[in-house]
């Protein structure tokens, strides 16, 4: 079952530079472009961060959620834009819970993408344990 494709119909997050000349929003939108450590100070007021992919080979969202997850951002953080069923697992692994593809995935690919490999070599922002782990201790 799949529980991670956003749905519209709620307020829309501002630009962080709007956030930070107020921030008393609590949900904002990263680009490319910015800096996710800008939102550290503030993650405990955010219920959402939405990371914008204007292009499915810009990876710099990434780190993005990286940076925030490891920050201790416990919100919705979500993937917008040129988001691809290739992408949604390394996605997950790299923090996002959520997800706002401009053209819509099947649901049914999305549960594969997420449930094909439940083991992992690499530790990661989702907290898995890595699989040598698992066997070594």
């Amino acid at each position: 079952m799949v529980e991670h494709i956003h749905s519209d119909g709620e307020e829309p997050a501002v630009t962080l530079d709007a956030f930070l000349e107020q921030s008393n929003a609590t949900a904002v939108r990263l680009e490319p472009d910015e800096d996710a450590r800008a939102l550290i100070p503030f993650l405990d007021r955010l219920a959402l961060i939405e990371v914008a992919f204007p292009k499915f080979r810009d990876g710099r969202g990434y780190s993005s959620a990286r940076i925030l997850r490891e920050a201790g951002y416990t919100g919705e953080l979500r993937a917008q834009g040129d988001v691809l069923v290739d992408q949604i697992a390394y996605l997950k692994r790299c923090g996002f819970d959520s997800f706002a593809p401009e053209k819509s995935l099947n649901p049914d690919d999305v549960e594969a993408a997420l449930t094909r490999w439940p083991e992992h070599y690499q530790g990661a922002a989702d907290g898995a344990v890595p699989i040598w782990k698992l066997r070594h201790g």
